[in-house]
């Protein structure tokens, strides 16, 4: 692990290999958290670290400093853990493997975790030098906010005095993050009996789309795989009498779906004024395939002519088709779920007036399953105006019922809202503009930050993200750039110092 230790901020990606060394993706995150409070009681730092994981990590100010006002830096502990098919690396019980390539720090087959180690990394280089000059500095690193910021929203804050936090968890230099999204959370249910059912099985595939994350991509309008494939299916069942077996797509209702699929069973079909029923008897299997086929090519056309400039590269086929007898759900409650999912709307639903090309609310059917012939979709909502948010839960709620489904809201975060005065932000400026001759950008993104709890729980808190450059965040293909966390570093020792 130490085949890196010439990188600079030496001290820094010291504790970054440390970091990358102990298995930390969401949900496993009982390790780090030890190792941070080790670290605490090593130095006879005051600390805490809660039920759940949580770690507050507090430091005196510096002589001279005794007197300003405390800072606040936070960040999480969890990464986001995914690895390339061939990768036989357990990221459950194993460190990551890292090398260097140009200017950049990568692991080998597994994304890197530089969101969030290197916040946990500043924090941990901070608290264990005595040669920086700083303010009371309250190191608050949470668990779990890859997965819906759980430990943001347990934290206890009452240890914490700072009304100034600088959070570390933003991907591009010189971007000064002041304002995010609200979210939540929200899955609907479709419970249904199955039957045992003749027909033609088949699988129909959404692909090739090109996906992307749900909050700052959706303005992109990319193709929804998950939304595709209800269009499809409810074209289809205007010509055949479908049972769902199976649906599936999506890997997490934050991302937008490349991916879907569904399993029906064809159980009659209509062929200019007849229909045929295929349980009697009274079929062509090759006139219904070929209907189904030509009915998805034709749909596959339109999807590729709509969507031309943002998803060229969209495929819908009929991956297989045959005889069959099948436990499906019958065909009234499957033509609910289809109506339901051709129903949910998606993307942007409004822009924001306060800032120019910020999206203001969206949502993102981003999971589709199928288990014990219950139908589950999973959906981010997000939204910088509360009501907004409320709103359009309460869309998605009309939905449900209207179909017999169940629904479960979860995860729910306030937004962080931006401020037009913010005295943290000024001095940032200031010190940055004294550095490197030029301004930085200020900006709100549709994405959630923990600001927006943090803020919620600690009145009148000044807030303003940071973070280095990085790339290809949540894949094996993520890298964390070495110039850029030195550059960000000494910003943030100029900073504290200034404060």
């Amino acid at each position: 692990m130490r085949a890196r230790s010439n990188l600079e901020p030496g001290d820094v990606f010291y504790f970054f290999e440390e970091i990358c060394s102990i298995p930390h993706g969401s949900g496993n995150t009982d390790g780090i958290s030890s190792y941070l409070a080790c670290f605490a009681r090593q130095r006879d730092l005051e600390h805490y670290q809660d039920g759940i994981g949580n770690v507050v990590i507090i430091k005196d100010a510096t002589p001279g400093y005794e007197n300003h006002e405390p800072v606040m830096l936070q960040g999480h502990m969890d990464m986001v853990a995914v690895k390339k098919p061939d990768c036989p690396i357990d990221m459950a019980k194993e460190g990551l493997k890292l090398f260097v390539e140009g200017d950049w720090l990568m692991a080998d087959g597994t994304s890197l975790g530089g969101d969030d180690g290197i916040a946990v990394a500043y924090g941990l280089a901070l608290l264990d030098s005595n040669k920086y000059k700083h303010p009371r500095i309250e190191l608050v690193i949470t668990v779990d906010e890859e997965v819906g910021m759980d430990g943001a929203r347990a934290l206890d804050v009452t240890p914490l005095k700072a009304k100034r936090l600088i959070n570390l968890d933003s991907e591009e230099e010189g971007i000064f993050l002041s304002g995010c999204a609200g979210g939540a959370r929200v899955n609907l249910n479709l419970a249904h009996e199955t039957q045992k059912r003749k027909g033609i099985l088949c699988e129909v595939s959404i692909a090739g789309l090109k996906g992307g994350h749900s909050g700052e991509e959706i303005k992109k309008e990319r193709g929804n795989a998950i939304c595709l494939l209800g269009r499809t299916l409810y074209k289809l069942s205007e010509r055949l009498d479908i049972c769902i077996k199976a649906l599936e797509g999506g890997v997490a209702d934050n991302a937008i779906p490349s991916q879907a699929k569904a399993y029906i069973l064809i159980t009659g079909y209509e062929n200019g004024d007849n229909r045929y029923k295929i349980m009697q008897g009274e079929f062509s299997e090759q006139g219904c395939v070929a209907l189904l086929r030509h009915t998805c090519e034709k749909l596959g056309r339109e999807f590729r002519s709509e969507l031309s400039d943002k998803d060229a590269d969209v495929k819908l086929e009929v991956v297989s088709a045959k005889l069959s007898e099948d436990m499906v759900i019958e065909e009234q409650n499957s033509k609910k779920v289809i109506c339901l999912l051709n129903s949910i709307p998606h993307g942007v639903q409004a822009m924001s007036s306060v800032m120019e090309g910020l999206v203001e609310t969206s949502l993102n059917p981003g999971l589709l399953s199928t288990s014990n012939g219950q139908i589950s979709i999973g959906i981010s909502v997000r939204s910088s105006v509360e009501s907004s948010k409320k709103a359009l839960i309460g869309k998605l709620k009309s939905m449900a019922y209207l179909a017999g489904a169940q629904i479960e809201v979860t995860g729910d975060y306030p937004g962080w809202t931006y401020k037009k005065e913010s005295p943290l932000r000024d001095k940032m400026v200031e010190i940055y503009e004294e550095m490197y001759h030029e301004k930085p950008v200020i900006k709100a993104i549709h994405a959630g930050v923990e600001c927006g709890l943090l803020a919620h729980k600690i009145p009148e808190l000044d807030c303003v993200s940071i973070g280095p450059d990085m790339r290809n965040i949540h894949t094996a293909d993520e890298g964390l750039c070495i110039s850029s966390t030195e550059r960000v570093w000494h910003y943030l020792l100029s900073l504290l110092e200034a404060l």
